[in-house]
């Protein structure tokens, strides 16, 4: 009588990272531009970059065509504020859900419940070397623990979620990725979790993984020390306002952390209603202003086309350049937030805290 494999319906064989980083490579100027980009991204974090690291794009990403067309316009748009934003586009190919979801374009880039997993490996690393050419650096949030292998040599920056936060498989996983992480709070607010999550990536582990040729693994890491803590925002409040921002930069200190802090527009700190957004980043522009060198920088969820869609039962009727997860602020709003939050930033402190 069979013991294992009880419950699995089928199995299918993948490419190895190292063939699908053969099949769509980066040439040595691109992978400059992206250490470049990550030493940039470091120092921002630790302060010795006094600009705000602004990551900035879709809640999710459905469409590579709308992705790169957005890409186009935040490259050519970051470049008029790049004397006070570090501008990194969001590219989010996986959507933890609470109970069920469209569960993003690498898991079911058909949207249809096909989960062409192989498929959607291949059109995601596509897309992010694309965007990586235009010299624009990316942002992705790790959710499930392989896929690294397949895409992390084309990050500049990552993320844990709310949800995989408190995970030690993704806390000794930050520990060994080669880029900046963020950690945000739970999903109800509470934020000591993501900062034990900082302390405990900061330090070396060990762990069993897949490397590029598809072998099981033991990883050991040297920490990272480049983690830092997002505040999104819970189920009964936002957190981004001052007396928030100064008890997560007290506990930080008291841990011993360096207090690096990144506001998300979006999630708890809107309501998940997107207009909101621009009063979060007012905020945190205003807190900036008058002296807080804590908040390092912001995450603002933006596309080409404001709000949000239902994918309903056939994807090919969906509108071009608009989420189909949370809403999104659309592209003239985005340029115009992010313009005058510049034009403030460029006035210069108000007055110490």
């Amino acid at each position: 009588m069979a013991t294992v494999d009880i419950r699995i319906k089928q199995t299918e064989s993948m490419a190895p990272p190292a063939e699908i980083l053969r099949r769509y490579p980066i040439d040595e100027e691109t992978s400059k531009f992206i250490t470049d980009a990550r030493n940039t991204v470091n120092d921002i974090i630790w302060g010795r970059d006094k600009r705000l690291l602004a990551v900035v794009g879709p809640c999710s990403i459905h469409d590579p065509k709308a992705a790169l067309e957005y890409a186009r316009k935040l490259k050519e748009f970051s470049k008029t504020i790049d004397d006070k934003m570090f501008v990194v586009m969001r590219c989010y190919f996986e959507k933890p859900r609470t109970v069920l979801g469209w569960k993003g374009l690498i898991l079911d880039p058909r949207m249809d419940g096909s989960y062409d997993i192989a498929h959607g490996i291949e059109i995601a690393r596509d897309l992010l070397v694309r965007i990586s050419q235009l010299r624009l650096p990316v942002g992705c949030e790790v959710l499930d623990p392989i896929i690294p292998q397949y895409i992390d040599d084309l990050m500049s920056w990552s993320s844990i979620g709310a949800r995989t936060t408190e995970s030690q498989t993704h806390r000794t996983l930050a520990s060994g990725l080669s880029v900046a992480v963020g950690f945000k709070n739970n999903t109800n607010g509470d934020v000591a979790p993501a900062i034990n999550a900082i302390k405990s990536a900061y330090a070396p582990a060990s762990f069993i993984g897949m490397d590029r040729n598809g072998m099981s693994t033991i990883f050991r890491t040297t920490g990272n020390d480049c983690c830092h803590l997002i505040l999104r925002g819970g189920d009964d409040a936002p957190n981004y306002y001052e007396d928030d921002v100064e008890a997560a930069r007290k506990m930080m200190i008291t841990a011993g952390l360096n207090p690096a802090i990144i506001i998300d527009c979006s999630h708890g700190n809107s309501r998940k209603i997107w207009e909101r957004q621009a009063r979060v980043l007012r905020s945190v522009i205003d807190q900036r202003c008058w002296g807080d060198t804590s908040i390092r920088g912001f995450m603002l969820e933006s596309n080409l086309k404001s709000g949000k869609q239902s994918i309903g039962d056939d994807p090919s009727n969906l509108v071009y350049g608009q989420s189909v997860t949370d809403g999104c602020v659309g592209w003239e709003e985005t340029e115009r937030m992010l313009a005058g939050a510049v034009e403030l930033l460029r006035k210069g402190p108000q007055s110490p805290l």
